[in-house]
Formats: C-alpha cells, sequence, structure tokens
C-alpha cells in the first residue's frame, strides 16, 4: 500500500486575478494561490485523495500565503522547499471578453525555478500511486534536472506517470526548447493531458484525431491520452476507443483559471479507482462527465486553487443537468 495517491511536482506561485477596479478606475488585483500542479492536488484534495507536492517558494510573504494555502487544504508539504534568496514567482492574469486568459510572469528569477536534485524528496516518490509534472518546471536547466531525476525514480518505483504540457510560451527562451522537453514528458508518460491548442501546436495537426495518431505513432507506451477542448467538451482516447463528452456551458463563468487542472485531477481520481487495464466506454464516458461537471463549477469562481468543489457539490450539479 501506498500512503499517496498522487504526488505532483512544479510550480507553486501567485495568480494575481482581476477583482474590479478602484474608486480612481484602476484595476484591482487579488493574489490567489495558484500554479496548476496544486490546482490538481486541492482538488484530488476534495475527491478524498491523499496528496503531497515538490516545490519551491520564496521565504517570503508570498511563500507563507502559499504554504498556508496548502496546508489549509490537506496537501502535504514535505517536499515544499523555501529559499531565502529568491522570491516566490508571481503571475498576472488578465481575463479576456470571451473568459481566456492572458498571461504575465514575474520570474527572473523566481523561486520555482530553483528546485535543485538535490531537493527532490526520494521517498516521496516511492510512496505514491501517481506522479503528476508538466513543463513549467522544465523551462530552466537546474529545475528541469530535479523534474527528470523525479520522472526516472517515480519509474523505478512503478508509479503511474501523468504529464500536462501547460505551455506557456512566454516562459520559454525558445519554443523549439519547449517542444523538445514536451517530448520528453510524452515519451515519460502513461496518462497525457492535453488541451486543444497544445495538440494542434505539437503535432502540427488541425484535426485532433490526427494529432492523436501522430502522438501514438511516437509514443505508443501513453496509455491514456484525455484532451480538454474547452467550451466544446473533452475527449479520451484509449486503445481503439475514442470517447466525448460535452462540456456543462454557463451563463455565469466568470474565467477559465483551473479549469483545465479541475478536469485532470477528476480523471487521476478515476483512474486511482479504476487503473488503466480494461477501460470501457460507459467507464470513460461517466469520469469525462464527471470531469466535465467539475470544470464547469471552476470556472464561475476567482482563482481555483482554494476553491475547488467538492464531490457532493459536482455530483448534485451533474444531477440537475442530466435530469
Amino acid at each position: 500500500m501506498k500512503n499517496y495517491d498522487v504526488v505532483a511536482l512544479g510550480e507553486l506561485l501567485i495568480d494575481f486575478t482581476e477583482n474590479g477596479v478602484s474608486a480612481q478606475g484602476n484595476p484591482l488585483f487579488e493574489a490567489n494561490p495558484g500554479g496548476a500542479p496544486c490546482n490538481v492536488l486541492a482538488m484530488l484534495e476534495k475527491l478524498g485523495r491523499k496528496t503531497a507536492f515538490i516545490g519551491k517558494v520564496g521565504k517570503d510573504a508570498f511563500g507563507e500565503q502559499l504554504k498556508s494555502a496548502l496546508v489549509e487544504t490537506g496537501i502535504d508539504v514535505a517536499g515544499l522547499c523555501m529559499d531565502e534568496t529568491v522570491h516566490t514567482t508571481l503571475a498576472l492574469v488578465h481575463t479576456l471578453p470571451d473568459g481566456d486568459r492572458d498571461f504575465s510572469f514575474y520570474r527572473e528569477p523566481g523561486a520555482d525555478m530553483m528546485l535543485t536534485e538535490e531537493e527532490v524528496p526520494q521517498e516521496l516518490l516511492a510512496d505514491t500511486r501517481i506522479f503528476h509534472f508538466g513543463t513549467l518546471s522544465m523551462t530552466h536547466e537546474g529545475v528541469r534536472k530535479a523534474t527528470k531525476k523525479a520522472i526516472a525514480l517515480a519509474k523505478q518505483n512503478g508509479v503511474f506517470l501523468s504529464f500536462d504540457p501547460n505551455l506557456r510560451p512566454p516562459l520559454w527562451s525558445s519554443l523549439d526548447l519547449a517542444r523538445e522537453q514536451v517530448l520528453y514528458g510524452l515519451y515519460h508518460c502513461d496518462i497525457l493531458k492535453i488541451s486543444d491548442n497544445e495538440i494542434q501546436w505539437l503535432t502540427g495537426k488541425e484535426d485532433f484525431d490526427e494529432g492523436v495518431r501522430w502522438i501514438r505513432a511516437l509514443c505508443p507506451d501513453i496509455s491514456l491520452i484525455l484532451l480538454s477542448m474547452g467550451r466544446d467538451g473533452s475527449r479520451a482516447y484509449y486503445q481503439d476507443l475514442k470517447v466525448e463528452v460535452p462540456a456543462f456551458l454557463q451563463e455565469n463563468t466568470i474565467e477559465t483559471t483551473g479549469a483545465g487542472d479541475t478536469f485532470c485531477a477528476c480523471m487521476l481520481d478515476f483512474i486511482c479507482r479504476q487503473g488503466l487495464e480494461q477501460l470501457d466506454e460507459a467507464k470513460l464516458t461517466e469520469a469525462l462527465r464527471f470531469a466535465n461537471a467539475a470544470a464547469s463549477l471552476i470556472t464561475t469562481r476567482k482563482g481555483a486553487l482554494r476553491v475547488m468543489p467538492e464531490r457532493e457539490e459536482v455530483e448534485t450539479f451533474l444531477g440537475a443537468r442530466i435530469s
């Protein structure tokens, strides 16, 4: 038995999200805890899973805020390091008219990119069922080495590897380097969660089915490919199956921050229950429907990490929509 269901490595940062304007007409920003890996873990905690995080923040006010937020959500912080010389990474999230987002990062350097190989806790990676990672921890050499060490340790311990590219072009010195690291992630994962724009960028294929065939030809060992398509819903590709479920669109959507992470967490919860063997259309349809419902709920809230829905809330929402 493993003590953890999911351990994730990557960025933990402050998302400054727009929250109205001042009396002088200036935009106001709210300091929300963020970072895709911990958004995933926060939702998993709401689903009753035991999780832990590996990463680094600054030993500053924002770093303390982030550590407190993880403790509050139940995420184990044994793998969280605090850097006394580099500040916590910050991101300004501007919401576009269609609800999508534009990111501005303050990260040259930021504490999340300072994690070293020596700071990767081997015991956590031997004591989990799933290891989840992305590419924001692969943008710079030092943290890239730490990420690849964690991947190797997880593989040595027979852990399922979950990968979400979570491409943020402004953080890369070049998109060629980004592509190289995304491909590394593909070669080393069992579960791939990828968005519609990412699969088109990576494969050069406008048609998603063609993009999935391209990925499978390159990386045949990926067991499950999960495709998030925003307002068009989601798909799961498993062996010869392709399962598609529409999104639950809402009039009161505020922004889409954390929607993909919420979706990913729900699918990892499903894998914790079902494994990766003998999945069928009915099981995948049910899982995608639940994940889409949870993602829909999070679009009605500011931030993500501290406002993830409970399982019962998702089930109630889902029941009302289906009936």
